[in-house]
């Protein structure tokens, strides 16, 4: 696929993961200095990654929770929690995700990942 079906596709699968709200305020934001950064990420992250067939939107949710807790991201994870939910995800698997992440990365990233995650469900109005 060339550049510009890439964008699109990975467009498309933003939108329908991360919300219309959220992908049209991040464009809508783009400056001289974001609107390269916009593209690549649409293309590569959500065009080329997130469309491939060898793993579902649910397992990808969940790696990338995984991901970014490890990692201690907590802004995208407090994204991709929320976004989830499309893919999906469900608060018993992100419950079993934070177990997992207790083990490979850490007590206190899990901790933290629980705290988030219950924050994200209360703006959501999700009671766990």
């Amino acid at each position: 696929m060339d550049e510009k079906e890439r964008f699109e596709k990975g467009l498309a699968v933003r939108r329908a993961v991360l919300g219309d709200a959220h992908v049209d305020r991040s464009l809508a934001a783009r400056d001289s200095f974001t609107t390269e950064f916009q593209d690549l990420i649409t293309r590569y992250a959500w065009g080329e990654i997130w469309t491939r067939p060898g793993l579902d939107r649910k397992t990808r949710s969940f790696l990338v929770l995984a991901m970014t807790a490890s990692l201690g991201r907590w802004e995208e994870f407090r994204l991709h929690c929320r976004a989830s939910f499309a893919n999906g995800v469900t608060t018993d698997d992100i419950k079993e995700v934070c177990l997992q992440i207790a083990v490979y990365a850490g007590v206190p990233a899990a901790n933290t990942a629980v705290k988030e995650a219950k924050e994200v469900f209360a703006e959501l109005g999700i009671k766990t």
